[in-house]
C-alpha cells in the first residue's frame, strides 16, 4: 500500500494522499471496486489514468469503513451515492488526493512542479496577480495560483468560470506550506471569500478548501 498522507483537519475535514507506485494489477488486487465503477475505469485507454482511478478508489476504501459507491454529476463533480459526505478528488501521474467533509462543500487540486505553468499567467491570472509574481519562484507561484483556482472551481461547481476575472487570490509568497485568501466573484457580482491551505511535497503542490 502506498498511502502517503492521511490527516483530520481542525475544521473536521479529512485529507488523504496516495502515491501511485503500484502496477495496475497490484492496485486491482488491493482495491475493492464496484463492478459498474470498474467497467467505467476499464474504458480509459491510458494506463496511467486507470491507475489514478484505482488509486482514488483505494483512498476511498481507506477513508470509509463501509463500501462507498462513487459517481459523478453531469458537470463532472464527484459524489458518493450512498453517503451524504461531500468529496473532492484530484490526481497527477504520481499522486492522487481526496478531501471529504460531512457537511461543508470542499475542493482540492494537486499539480506536479515538473510542469511548466507559464500558460497559466495569460489565461488564469488577473493583472494584479501577474504584478505579484516574482521571477525567482515564478513557476511555484503559478502552480499555487492554478491549484487554488481549480480547488475553488471544483468547490463552486459552476460552468464557464473565468479564472482571471472571477477568482482572485490575495498576494502570497510560496513556502513549504501556508494559507491563502481568495474571492469568488459571481456573475451577478456577489462576492464569496474563501480561506485555502496548501502543502508542497516531492515537487508537487496540493491546495484545498472547506466551506
Amino acid at each position: 500500500m502506498a498511502l502517503y498522507l492521511r490527516k483530520k483537519l481542525d475544521n473536521k475535514a479529512e485529507i488523504a494522499v496516495w502515491q501511485v507506485t503500484e502496477t495496475e494489477e497490484e492496485l486491482l488486487n488491493i482495491t475493492s471496486v464496484p463492478n459498474d465503477e470498474l467497467e467505467e475505469i476499464s474504458l480509459f485507454r491510458n494506463e496511467s489514468q486507470r491507475k489514478q482511478k484505482l488509486a482514488v478508489r483505494a483512498l476511498i476504501n481507506e477513508m470509509f469503513e463501509e463500501k462507498m459507491y462513487l459517481n459523478h454529476h453531469d458537470n463532472g463533480k464527484p459524489y458518493l451515492e450512498n453517503c451524504a459526505t461531500n468529496i473532492s478528488i484530484t490526481h497527477t501521474d504520481k499522486y492522487v488526493a481526496v478531501i471529504t467533509h460531512e457537511e461543508e462543500e470542499v475542493g482540492i487540486d494537486i499539480e506536479s512542479l515538473e510542469r511548466d505553468f507559464s500558460a497559466v499567467e495569460k489565461k488564469a491570472l488577473s493583472e494584479d496577480e501577474i504584478d505579484d509574481l516574482e521571477d525567482e519562484k515564478k513557476n511555484e507561484q503559478l502552480a499555487i495560483y492554478w491549484c487554488a483556482k481549480e480547488a475553488i472551481f471544483k468547490r463552486m461547481s459552476q460552468n464557464r468560470v473565468d479564472f482571471a476575472e472571477q477568482i482572485e487570490v490575495e498576494k502570497f509568497r510560496p513556502k513549504g506550506e501556508g494559507e491563502l485568501e481568495a474571492t469568488f466573484i459571481h456573475k451577478d457580482e456577489f462576492e464569496e471569500e474563501f480561506d485555502l491551505e496548501y502543502l508542497m511535497f516531492d515537487r508537487h503542490v496540493l491546495v484545498w478548501l472547506v466551506g
